[in-house]
């Protein structure tokens, strides 16, 4: 079985930067075993399965998978995959996707680049000191959480993001999201997630991980900013709050494209 492959980085407009998804798209859905199989052998932070569909006001059906686990949202991979329809079509200037647990998302041209909207998952109030502790934070100014598995622990400023050094072991105890993100020096927020338990210690630029932060910093912010995820890799990204939706602003390079040999 010859599955279409393309491997793209997401949130950046040169080769290298961005965080990589691969995408593929499947005539009908494989076993799930199989789609871990081979997000396992791709073996990125996230690997996108869309399949067409002929119902009203969808495009396409769209599954995430890291190298551990199906997740229940992923940001850079659904705009990798608009990438990837779009820039196969030039007459389309959007496409929508199904998700399992995320409801629509929608993806369109933007520029040079792309939008995505994705749900405003906004966090609330919580005391975490497990995560915390995993997570090396001495002392968080505020800490949050999103029921479907995110935690947001808020610090005093970036470079207390930029020097952390998380406790990975123990962080893969929990199966959640942690971010940390405080105001940034030259963008509005600055960020880095963690995600040991889907087998990615610290994911590059992580979509979904915005669509909880923009609503907790809008309040002070304003409804439109940038942000930063300060990876090794790095990212660059607008941020709107629009109603209940996060739209976020970025650019997407190819790097590979092949096709996937399946036995």
């Amino acid at each position: 079985m010859r599955i279409p492959f393309a491997q793209i980085d997401a949130f950046s407009d040169t080769p290298f930067g961005g965080n990589q998804a691969a995408v593929m798209p499947l005539s009908t859905w494989l076993d799930d075993a199989v789609l871990l199989n081979i997000a396992q052998e791709n073996n990125l932070s996230e690997t996108a399965f869309i399949v067409a569909s002929d119902d009203e006001g969808v495009d396409f059906d769209l599954r995430w998978f890291t190298p551990g686990a199906e997740v229940a949202l992923c940001g850079h991979a659904t705009l990798a995959s608009g990438h990837f329809v779009l820039s196969s079509d030039t007459a389309l200037d959007r496409v929508r996707f199904r998700t399992r647990q995320a409801g629509i998302l929608e993806v369109a041209r933007a520029g040079s680049g792309y939008t995505l909207k994705l749900p405003a998952w906004g966090p609330s109030p919580k005391s975490i000191p497990e995560i915390v502790a995993a997570l090396n934070v001495a002392e968080p100014v505020e800490t949050l959480w999103h029921d479907k598995g995110y935690a947001l622990v808020i610090v005093e400023d970036e470079a207390v993001v930029r020097n952390l050094k998380p406790d990975f072991a123990a962080l893969s105890a929990f199966p959640i999201v942690a971010i940390v993100a405080a105001r940034g020096e030259a963008t509005d927020i600055v960020s880095r997630v963690f995600t040991p338990y889907y087998a990615i210690d610290e994911d590059p630029v992580t979509g979904s991980a915005h669509a909880v932060m923009v609503p907790y910093w809008a309040p002070t912010l304003g409804n439109s900013f940038t942000a930063y995820q300060a990876s090794a890799r790095g990212g660059k990204l607008t941020c709107r709050l629009e109603g209940d939706r996060v739209v976020l602003g970025g650019s997407c390079v190819t790097t590979i494209e092949g096709t996937f040999l399946l036995p």
